[in-house]
């Protein structure tokens, strides 16, 4: 079986995928990457091996000043005609009205999509390419996040933050000359996405040992592996260091075939990411811009590391939990839900409801087998969490926002999230267990110290 920490990124992206021991087949859809000074260079042999004659290129006002310009300029030189089209918003939000705009902006000439940019451009490019059955070429302008060799796209839908899963870039192109030159809070942006991957990776062990839920070593070790390319190379980002940007836009890049791989964004997205999905939804409903993805799940993480401190200090009880089921009330918890999600709540509430989220005989099923588990659960977490007190220096060493004022939310809007976290999609969290023990609304509201 082959060992995905000793392939190079070439070799990881091989068209014939990989069988595995984990009984599926992993692969990428991505074929094409340069990554390195000078990379933009291959934009022309790239669109070329995609079979793209004419190009629909598009960025917004920030990313048309990072490497826009550069990417045109590229183009007339190798005489390559193309539509450039500059989303209005200087922070567009992946939304519909986004996705939308691209659609009708795009010009039915293109036989192509090239999109300049990182999070939000690479998600809606995603989107826009899947619609319109044609190859995309993402061009990187920040190492801020790790969906560019992903299929899934982080949007949202309704109000809601959702998952899409529909197209990978084909072709990548992260140019260290361009990637360096990003502004500072987007490298600290990567870097918290990364940080992230401690809690996902843990979260989803312990997901496949109480729910049976999928799970590849293989993948998981992959994830670890990208892991620390990051956090050997994170000192050099507060100096800008074309070594440490590249090693960080490599570890990001895994992280998307990681996920690739899984077919889901499990092994780079738990309780952390929810915190930071929900923060963006409350920030769309009060009218407030959103801070970047990756600051806020580095936030997150800080959060989860200091839940899991103080969870394994206690003792479960059959006794708490089942007194807890037996005393939920379906009533305050809809109410629960509409003051956290306001107008999006119905959809949550009707899909909650759909899948039987508190269904009592589930829980007990669930209830038993972590009990049964418990000390392979912390073994799971030692093996995986490092201590908070070492990511919180890490991220205190670079400037790093870490605390949920620092952003702007307050200590209730931070319970909210870690309450909401359970209700916005059905995936087994740290909240999910916490839940199932009878501690989510009750220690865990207070190991958050609502002021």
């Amino acid at each position: 079986m082959p060992d995905f920490t000793t392939m190079s990124l070439k070799e990881l992206l091989s068209p014939q995928g990989f069988d595995c021991a984990c009984g599926r087949h992993h692969g990428v859809g991505m074929r094409h990457l340069r990554v390195g000074r000078g990379a933009l260079e291959a934009l022309p042999e790239f669109l070329g091996a995609l079979g793209v004659k004419r190009p629909f290129v598009f960025c917004d006002e920030n990313t048309l000043e990072a490497a826009g310009h550069a990417v045109k300029a590229e183009l007339d030189q190798a005489g390559i005609p193309h539509t450039l089209y500059t989303l209005p918003a200087r922070h567009p939000e992946p939304d519909e009205m986004v996705c939308g705009g691209l659609l009708m902006a795009f010009d039915p000439r293109c036989d192509g999509v090239v999109a300049v940019g990182s999070g939000v451009i690479n998600d809606s490019g995603k989107v826009l390419s899947h619609a319109l059955g044609k190859p995309l070429l993402c061009v990187a302008t920040a190492p801020s996040m790790d969906g560019y060799a992903s299929d899934s796209s982080s949007m949202v839908r309704n109000g809601v933050k959702v998952s899409l899963y529909n197209a990978c870039p084909q072709a990548l192109i992260a140019d260290t000359d361009i990637l360096s030159q990003a502004p500072m809070r987007l490298l600290q942006a990567g870097l918290g996405d990364m940080l992230a991957k401690y809690c996902s990776v843990c979260e989803w062990r312990i997901a496949r040992l109480v729910i049976d839920e999928y799970y590849c070593e293989d993948i998981a070790g992959l994830m670890r592996e990208a892991l620390r390319r990051v956090q050997a190379a994170a000192s050099g980002l507060a100096k800008r260091d074309p070594e440490a940007v590249e090693q960080v836009t490599r570890g990001l890049i895994l992280a998307g075939i990681a996920m690739a791989f899984a077919g889901v964004s499990r092994p780079a997205s738990g309780l952390e990411h929810y915190f930071s999905h929900i923060w963006e939804m409350m920030a769309l409903s009060r009218g407030l811009p959103m801070e970047l993805h990756g600051i806020q799940v580095g936030i997150g993480t800080l959060l989860t590391l200091d839940i899991w401190e103080k969870l394994k200090q206690v003792t479960p009880s059959r006794q708490a939990a089942g007194e807890f089921i037996s005393s939920f009330d379906e009533g305050a918890w809809e109410a629960m839900v509409r003051r956290i999600f306001g107008e999006t709540a119905d959809t949550i509430l009707k899909t909650a409801r759909a899948e039987g989220r508190n269904d009592p005989a589930a829980h007990a099923r669930r209830l038993e087998i972590t009990l049964k588990k418990w000390p392979e659960i912390l073994r799971v977490v030692a093996e995986e969490l490092p201590p908070h007190d070492q990511v919180l220096a890490l991220m205190q060493s670079l400037d790093m926002p870490t605390a949920p004022e620092d952003i702007g939310f307050t200590r209730q809007d931070t319970v909210d999230a870690l309450f909401g976290a359970r209700e916005i999609r059905n995936k087994y969290l740290t909240s999910s267990l916490l839940w199932d023990l009878g501690l989510l609304y009750t220690k865990a509201a207070g190991w958050l110290e609502v002021s």
